[in-house]
């Protein structure tokens, strides 16, 4: 896999639009739906077996998968706001939905994830946000990022879930 330089370049969802993919617990990519493969820029043979990381944006704190992954291998969802990486280096937001799924004897099979278009809201407050996070995270590591977003929401009165959940509404 070749190293993919960032631009300024955004892409946009349409409203109507979803993203589907599933991982293995590993996070490889096992599946992605048509608007993924197109928003990403990667061929479904590029993507499929490669690790959902292949779409990470440097952008993005490492505490948001933190937090994502400590919650889907505990099976509770979680939603998120990323910043996504397509393959040309251009960008796209999305507001995703994660979750665990599992077999018949309630052992994790794979993960799955919907994405839709942020709102405005949120991208009104969502990049500042991470800059902070991911500020703060190159300077002090992951926990104290986790502990600063702690704050932030402490001081709001409001927990991860609510908080996320009322940009988008």
């Amino acid at each position: 896999m070749s190293t993919v330089t960032p631009t300024s370049v955004q892409k946009h969802l349409a409203p109507s639009d979803f993203i589907v993919s599933k991982t293995d617990t590993r996070g490889n990519i096992i599946y992605g739906n048509k608007i993924f493969i197109d928003m990403s820029g990667h061929t479904e043979n590029e993507l499929i077996g490669a690790p959902h990381s292949i779409l990470r944006h440097p952008d993005m704190p490492s505490v948001v998968f933190t937090l994502l992954w400590e919650r889907i291998q505990k099976k509770e969802e979680i939603f998120a706001y990323v910043k996504n990486l397509s393959k040309d280096g251009s960008y796209y937001w999305v507001f995703a939905n994660v979750t665990a799924t599992t077999d018949t004897h309630g052992k994790v099979r794979d993960y799955h994830s919907v994405r839709r278009k942020p709102s405005d809201k949120a991208m009104k407050v969502i990049p500042d946000l991470y800059e902070k996070l991911l500020h703060f995270e190159s300077k002090n590591g992951i926990e104290a990022s986790k502990k600063l977003l702690h704050t932030v929401l402490k001081e709001k009165g409001i927990d991860y879930d609510r908080f996320i959940l009322s940009l988008q509404h």
